[in-house]
């Protein structure tokens, strides 16, 4: 099969990624204002926000009406081109139902970091970062096990 062809995977980059599902499954029957979206999604910047919306917008999937008012007042909604994926958003809602109700997950599982072979990467953002002691201690500085604690 040519995968340069697969229906899949055009939808998918159409639809998907960590942001578009959400804002999908909150435009579904419904017309949003930014910021109302923004609110909605935990974690969105107004950055990709924007961008994601712009996208949609390209794409034909979400329609962006700019009223002429001070200040200016944007919503958004689903074009019927975009109404046509309600189908497919039921269905993976109801498969993620599924999924979480077999293995139990209650959550997004956290996306990979890359690392860059730095400790702070290898330790985690909420690690304590340790260093063997080479340099006089700072004043403050906890020691644990003979080791600077930054």
């Amino acid at each position: 099969m040519d995968h340069s062809n697969c229906p899949v995977k055009l939808t998918a980059s159409i639809i998907g990624g960590k942001w578009k599902p959400s804002l999908l499954f909150h435009l579904e029957g419904r017309t949003r204002r930014f910021c109302e979206l923004q609110r909605l999604i935990p974690g969105l910047t107004k950055k990709m926000l924007t961008q994601h919306l712009r996208e949609l917008e390209r794409d034909g999937i979400v329609h962006r009406k700019v009223y002429a008012e001070v200040p200016p007042r944007v919503e958004y909604s689903l074009t019927r081109h975009g109404e046509s994926l309600k189908p497919i958003l039921k269905l993976m809602s109801g498969w993620g139902t599924r999924h979480r109700a077999r293995y139990g997950l209650t959550t997004v599982r956290p996306q990979k970091r890359e690392t860059t072979g730095h400790p702070v990467d290898a330790a985690g953002p909420d690690a304590a970062l340790t260093l063997p002691l080479s340099r006089p201690v700072v004043a403050g500085q906890e020691i644990r096990d003979g080791k600077a604690v930054l």
